[in-house]
């Protein structure tokens, strides 16, 4: 999903929350939840965006309607070698959509 067609999306209601999710190394990409599924945030080129910090994705997605927004950060637990079956989850934090800077 590019950000033309998010921001169609997000005006007709079908966006239920955006997702900024973290990578490792510092970056985030930008995911749309529509009717359940995932759809990540693409370029013209269909390569995923990826953003260097919260206030980037916050300029970025700008001018959108206000949809709920939260910052992701994936379990490592299921990718330890030996570590516990049972995590304690994804940390899902929601995030304001304006910045404070």
């Amino acid at each position: 999903m590019n950000l033309q067609q998010l921001s169609s999306e997000a005006r007709a209601g079908h966006v239920e929350e955006l997702n900024l999710i973290a990578l490792e190394g510092g970056d985030f990409i930008i995911e749309a939840r529509v009717n359940g599924h995932a759809h990540p945030l693409a370029d013209k080129h269909g390569q995923r965006v990826k953003v260097h910090s919260v206030v980037d994705a916050q300029r970025l997605l700008d001018g959108l309607p206000t949809v709920p927004m939260h910052m992701v950060h994936w379990s490592m637990d299921d990718e330890m070698v030996g570590g516990s079956s049972t995590g304690d989850g994804d940390l899902k934090i929601p995030m304001p959509r304006r910045s404070a800077w």
